[in-house]
């Protein structure tokens, strides 16, 4: 089933708009070469995905943009941002009803000075929760959480190409994972939190986000199988992210079929998280089989790194990003360059 037989058609305006305004810009400005005959190159990340209608961005947090290096690579190669942290619930609700944007704010600004779209992240995880919301239980939490995505979405409605409405919900053996709001709200809570971002925000389109779905496996399985009884039914969802924290000697044997299955059913899917530990040879050819995998499948509209630099990342000790510590591009760069490039 297609999930466009119960979605708004102006789901995805934001990113068709940011593709319009740079192809009107100028395509050399964002990195295309161009030639005289009908050749022709990109030489960065954005301009390259863009060529086939996709996105290439970075987690961002708002402080390292003063950082020249850091905004200029940003800017430079990138055309999506996601806030690494300051759009999730312990930062944007901090006290229960009192909201705060400043960070995101931010974020969204820049991305809209520099012709980005944004990824929201996330409207409701187990983790990372603000501590008044542990103390909350049944229908109190069920009404905290849908006040929690009314408020949020809301105030970035018209702003969000595409919102992580639920966060890793999943264990590896494909059970619900125990959390507070499965405890607490029962089963129901995923639907819940999809149809009230359909409500808050109608325009963006709707994703469930997790790790380890990466391959054909019990966990992935299970989402797909959330995904299939969502569409049959009716529950807003348009995307499954695939998160993709790999090794250089991660098993993708089974990555770009997992990416296809999720698509036939008649969902988007977006590479959300991608930071691949290793170096040389090893890591390049494993960030190009991630690649290639996205770009074969023509449902798979982008893909976004869990960072820039080597040197912020969450794993820095794996070395798992395409720049350095120095802003230097890594031998995987280039394997995505040319994979983008090659896209189909």
């Amino acid at each position: 089933m297609s999930s466009t037989s119960h979605k708004r058609p102006a789901r995805g305006r934001i990113w068709s708009a940011v593709v319009a305004a740079a192809t009107s810009a100028g395509l050399a400005a964002a990195g295309l070469l161009t030639f005289s005959g009908t050749a022709h190159a990109a030489d960065t990340l954005r301009a390259a995905a863009a060529e086939s209608g996709r996105y290439y961005g970075a987690a961002v947090a708002p402080h390292l943009l003063g950082e020249s290096d850091y905004a200029a690579t940003l800017n430079r190669e990138f055309n999506s941002i996601v806030a690494e942290n300051v759009m999730k619930w312990d930062a944007t609700e901090p006290n229960q009803g009192q909201f705060t944007f400043q960070g995101g704010d931010q974020l969204v600004a820049h991305a809209q000075n520099n012709g980005m779209s944004v990824r929201g992240h996330t409207l409701v995880w187990h983790a990372q929760q603000p501590g008044w919301v542990q103390g909350l239980t049944g229908d109190n939490l069920r009404r905290a959480m849908l006040n929690h995505i009314d408020g949020v979405a809301g105030h970035y409605a018209g702003d969000i190409d595409s919102w992580d409405v639920v966060n890793e919900a999943f264990e590896w053996d494909g059970s619900r994972r125990q959390s507070n709001l499965q405890q607490q709200i029962g089963n129901g809570w995923i639907e819940d939190a999809f149809r009230a971002a359909d409500a808050a925000d109608p325009a963006a389109k709707l994703c469930y986000n997790d790790y380890g779905i990466d391959g054909v496996n019990p966990k992935s399985d299970a989402v797909y199988r959330m995904v299939q009884d969502f569409l049959a039914r009716g529950v807003p969802i348009d995307c499954v992210g695939v998160q993709s924290h790999l090794d250089s000697n991660s098993d993708l044997g089974t990555y770009r079929q997992n990416l296809q299955r999720f698509a036939d059913l008649g969902v988007d899917v977006q590479i959300t998280e991608l930071d691949i530990g290793g170096s040389g040879a090893a890591q390049a050819n494993a960030y190009r089989t991630v690649t290639e995998a996205c770009m074969a499948v023509s449902r798979c509209t982008g893909i976004t790194t869990w960072g820039i630099t080597d040197k912020y990342s969450w794993r820095g000790q794996d070395t798992p990003l395409l720049f350095d510590s120095n802003y230097q591009k890594k031998q995987a760069y280039g394997a995505v360059l040319e994979a983008l490039n090659n896209a189909p």
